[in-house]
């Protein structure tokens, strides 16, 4: 089955649900329970490194991803129901990972 990455981008409107706690803690329990949740983390600061180039700070606007397994796009897009990003307001973007050979 397919793996898509969900992106969580730092627009909310609500910033506050956004980072709720409680609100993270019940999303990914019911992602778990749908035995399609692969993984996920926050995304902390970094840098941009290109050879020839100085280091720069990297963009702060990209904050978490979710990995999940789905059939589709379109199946794939129903995991965004109850993710805080998303109910706040926020950008979450879903791309399918492709299996390189």
């Amino acid at each position: 089955m397919p793996e898509f990455i969900m992106f969580m981008y730092n627009d909310a409107i609500d910033q506050a649900a956004a980072d709720s706690g409680d609100a993270w803690t019940r999303y990914i329990t019911d992602l778990r329970s749908s035995g399609r949740f692969e993984g996920g983390s926050s995304i902390g600061q970094g840098a941009q490194m290109r050879k020839g180039n100085s280091d720069k700070p990297s963009e702060t606007n990209l904050n978490g991803y979710i990995l999940v397994r789905a059939e589709s796009l379109e199946e794939a897009r129903q995991f965004l129901a109850g993710n805080p990003v998303h109910e706040a307001g926020g950008t979450v973007e879903i791309r399918e990972l492709m299996i390189d050979q």
